[in-house]
Order: structure tokens, then sequence, then C-alpha cells
């Protein structure tokens, strides 16, 4: 069993807790406006196999400690769901925790991977269906039963919120958001990141001769992003009680 591997990072900080190895796996349904790896968009060839995956796995495991381990990331990972499947079984039998990073828009067979999965790290796009699809070009109800799977598991949770100028960056969002994460079991909701929107992917369109969707957008302030995520998280405490995110 194969699947398609755009890029492996090694030495990953940033796609789970401790040191990862990240496989980021090629195919995305999903066509974000804020996309900054649409090379990744098209399947491609089935080019990595499972002992591949091991092998580069236990090579990194030293480095893993206590909390790293593997990440699949995409693209969309969920697009190789058996695949991540075989891997995850070979992994855990080394004692190497496994990693999700997804947007939740997969095949449909999620009660299969999910109790293969340590933690899922999991993009919200947008809270409202309209304008998650004008973000996306799908309709939410695709993503949300990847949500409704997640209620069936006891899998450890991030979410990542990206935030773009003019679209998240205001007070009405953040309320959207924290009733919007009510649909998943709270108690098991680790970390809440708030990622300001970058052009950094935007030479990438060019050189595809593929429009940049967000032209007219400017970068998304770190600081002003701080501050929205503070206001956050302070109505989110509020709400769910036994929340202690900070």
């Amino acid at each position: 069993m194969k699947a398609s591997l755009g890029a492996i990072e090694t030495f990953g900080l940033v796609d789970g807790p401790g040191i990862r190895c990240v496989f980021f796996l090629n195919g995305c349904m999903l066509r974000c406006k804020y996309c900054h790896n649409p090379e990744m968009w098209k399947k491609g060839e089935d080019n990595l196999s499972v002992d591949e995956v091991v092998e580069r796995a236990l090579k990194c495991k030293p480095y893993f400690r206590d909390n790293g381990g593997v990440t699949f990331s995409g693209g969309e990972p969920l697009l190789h769901s058996k695949f991540i499947v075989e891997c995850a079984k070979r992994l855990h039998e080394e004692g190497i925790n496994v990693a999700l990073d997804t947007a939740g828009v997969g095949l449909d067979d999620y009660d299969e991977i999910l109790p293969y999965i340590d933690l899922v790290i999991l993009d919200i796009k947008h809270t409202d269906k309209d304008a998650y699809k004008e973000l996306t070009g799908l309709d939410i109800d695709k993503a949300e039963r990847f949500i409704d799977a997640l209620r069936k598991h006891d899998n450890k949770l991030w979410i990542r919120q990206v935030v773009v100028p003019g679209i998240m960056d205001n007070h009405e969002y953040l309320d959207s958001l924290v009733n919007y994460l009510n649909k998943f079991k709270i108690s098991n909701i680790e970390k809440i990141d708030f990622l300001p929107f970058h052009r950094m992917g935007r030479e990438k369109y060019i050189t595809m001769n593929v429009p940049y969707p967000y032209e007219d957008k400017q970068d998304m302030d770190k600081d002003e992003c701080d501050k929205l995520y503070k206001e956050f998280i302070e109505k989110y405490n509020n709400i769910y009680k036994d929340s202690n995110l900070t």
C-alpha cells in the first residue's frame, strides 16, 4: 500500500507536541482562498510505502523523547485514510505517537481511522455555512461529518483557526467560534491556536499560472491576532467552565 507524498519534515516543531516527523500527503478537495500549498491540491503518483514511513520514523525516534512522534499532514491526509491506518498500526507497535493534521474533509471512513490516531489537529475554516463555501468551495456538511465522528471517539484535539483580515478579525466571528466549538467534546480540546493570515504562498500561484484569490488582502497583524485570541479565550473559558486553556 502506498500514498502520494509531497514532502517530509524530519524536525517539525509546530505540527503537534514535541519534535515530529511530518509526512505531507498530496491531494485536497478544498480550495481555500488562503491556501499556501496549492501545489499539493492534486494527489499525484503514489510514491510512499508504509515501510518507508516506519523506517524514517524509527530514524527520528531518538529525538521524539516523551511527547514527539509522527504527524500526517497535507494536502488532506484523510484522502489516504487506509494507508494511514496501516502506518499507525506499525508505528504504535514501535511506541510512536501518531497525529493527524486535517481539515476534516476526506472519504467519510472516519470511524475506521480515528481509533488509530492519538491527536487530531483540526483546521476550522469558518463557522457559517455560506462563508465556509465561499472560502473553500465546498459545503460545510462535509467537514461536520468528521466532527460528528470525532464526538464518538476520545482523540486528543488541537483546534487551529486562520484569521483573515476582514473576515475573522471581529467580535461577531469570535462569538460564533466559541459557540461552534460546542459541537466537540470540550474535555478533549487541549489547545486552540489563532494563525495570522499571510501571503507567503502567493508566488506559488503565480508560478502555477493560477489567480491568487486574496490579492486584495494584507497579512494579518500578529499583535492584533494575539489580542483577538485573548478576547476569544476569555469568552471560551467563561462558557466552558471546565476548560483551562490559556
